[in-house]
């Protein structure tokens, strides 16, 4: 069964594993959102998913590159 406005659990997993795996290095956010769109299947927008990522990003000390910001 599909509900598309109730949050998987999977997504914020997704997040931290991604950015765990790019601590020490520059992640692109729409490389990242592409990445847990493909892994988790979410249909969350581009703006929330980044807006997670950010977030979980700046708690981790992660660098998250916004293009052309």
């Amino acid at each position: 069964m599909h509900h598309p406005h109730v949050e998987s659990p999977d997504v914020a997993v997704m997040v931290d594993k991604l950015l765990a795996e790019h601590r020490t290095g520059l992640l692109p956010m729409k490389e990242a959102i592409a990445l847990l769109r493909e892994l988790t299947g979410t249909d969350r927008s581009d703006a929330d998913l980044a807006g997670l990522i950010t977030k979980k990003a700046a708690h981790l000390g992660v660098a998250v590159v916004i293009d052309g910001h």
